[in-house]
């Protein structure tokens, strides 16, 4: 038995960089930090026949490879020359469709399961470059190079992606107490929508290489906030991450029409009404959770989003990355 633990996500600043379309053009940036939110991954060597089960939203019991509906189990299963005989069981703290990098998380915790088992110990990197590879390469997802990465790596992490796409990988210089600044007045919110990001990833990535200007100016806006935002953090200027925030929002709700919509302008028109610096909702938009900067009476804004009906996840940053929990 094998049982792995991988971080979910927050972007900071640069989101949407990390896709292909862009950075292949432009060169991307991503600052993110990993959440005490995981997904669990186990595998384990059945002795009794040599079927396939699969336990996650979903009970699959298959024959075959081929068989298999869960797309990224069946090809890092494939990937990893595992072709009979074994059970893979996930559970989430956060479930698919939120904006935090779940399928991601997936991916990197099975395919660091799967290693382990064969005794194949591998670094942070290549778990994240194979994922971006089945993912992105072998299942045609388009996903950027975030999610692999902060899935491996948590932590306050920078991504410099070259027009190549090779990734430069680290650790930003931020002090112990900017950190615990920021995770006290980054307060998050769950929306009630889960979707796929799919639809709204695939008409950025459209708009990207069509060269349409707003969406493309409004990258390269993103790109340079992350800059700032990183910039802030790194000199101990955190309420200046909020003031970021809001700016990133206005640029980001351009990029796509289906990246807000009336009742959440409502709900962000509200939180900034009272005391929310700014915010913006996590991962490709649409749905998932709304991260908002508040620097001042906690208490009071918590009951207004919750009379919003909003759900609060409540998390501290996680620095230890995916890692092996279980292994006998």
């Amino acid at each position: 038995m094998i049982v792995t633990r991988t971080p979910f996500r927050i972007t900071l600043g640069g989101g949407g960089t990390d896709l292909p379309s862009y950075y292949e053009k432009y060169g991307g940036f991503i600052f993110s930090v990993g959440l005490d939110k995981y997904m669990y991954v186990s595998v384990n060597r059945p002795v009794i026949d040599d079927l396939i089960r699969l336990k996650y939203t979903k009970t699959e019991i298959v024959d075959s490879l081929n068989e298999i509906q869960h797309d990224i189990a069946r090809e890092a299963l494939r990937m990893m020359g595992v072709e009979k005989g074994i059970e893979i069981n996930s559970i989430a703290d956060i479930s698919a469709g939120s904006g935090l990098g779940s399928s991601s998380c997936y991916a990197v915790g099975l395919l660091h399961a799967l290693h382990v088992m064969k005794r194949d110990y591998v670094s942070l990197r290549q778990l994240a470059d194979e994922d971006f590879k089945l993912e992105n390469q072998i299942l045609k997802r388009p996903i950027g190079q975030q999610d692999p990465y902060l899935a491996a790596f948590g932590g306050l992490t920078i991504l410099d992606i070259e027009k190549d796409g090779k990734v430069k990988v680290r650790k930003a210089a931020v002090s112990e107490e900017a950190a615990d600044e920021l995770n006290r007045n980054m307060l998050v919110f769950f929306t009630g929508v889960t979707r796929s990001a799919d639809t709204i990833l695939s008409e950025q990535q459209s708009s990207v290489k069509e060269e349409k200007k707003e969406v493309v100016d409004s990258m390269h806006f993103i790109k340079e906030l992350g800059y700032e935002i990183l910039e802030a953090m790194e000199d101990g200027n955190v309420d200046e991450v909020g003031v970021k925030f809001h700016a990133h929002w206005q640029h980001k709700k351009k990029i796509s029409t289906k990246m807000s919509n009336p009742e959440f302008d409502k709900i962000y028109d509200v939180a900034r009404e009272n005391g929310a610096l700014g915010g913006k909702i996590s991962g490709a938009g649409g749905g998932g959770f709304f991260t908002f900067y508040v620097n001042k009476n906690h208490v009071g804004f918590r009951k207004i989003m919750r009379d919003l009906g909003l759900r609060e996840m409540r998390y501290r940053f996680d620095f230890e990355g995916s890692k092996t929990l279980v292994d006998f």
